[in-house]
């Protein structure tokens, strides 16, 4: 008899170093988390990005007023495009497109 186990979606938490700092901010994790699966429940962002689920209500609260994120209502749920075109905002970085960044993170 095969036993069928339910696989789990690691948090960030899971996978981290264990310094407890990232390169990236919570903003880009959630953008990079959405660019690759736009339709995903907030709950499963904030699963996956390591932090509560209203503190990913106000990242992409934050994203969509900056213009970076537009959300569409499908049926009951949202589905999220991220705009790849617009530029990062810190000066260091303003020369390259939210779209570069996504490109070296999942290749």
């Amino acid at each position: 008899m095969i036993k069928k186990t339910k696989t789990r979606t690691k948090t960030i938490a899971e996978v981290t170093p264990s310094k407890g700092w990232t390169f990236l901010t919570n903003h880009a994790h959630v953008l990079i988390v959405l660019h690759a699966e736009p339709d995903l429940v907030l709950r499963e962002v904030a699963i996956r990005v390591g932090i509560t689920e209203r503190a990913v209500q106000r990242i992409v609260q934050d994203l969509e007023e900056q213009g970076f994120v537009h959300r569409q209502k499908v049926g009951r749920k949202n589905s999220y495009k991220v705009q790849t075109k617009e530029a990062l905002r810190h000066p260091i970085e303003s020369h390259r497109k939210i779209g570069d960044l996504l490109n070296l993170i999942t290749g």
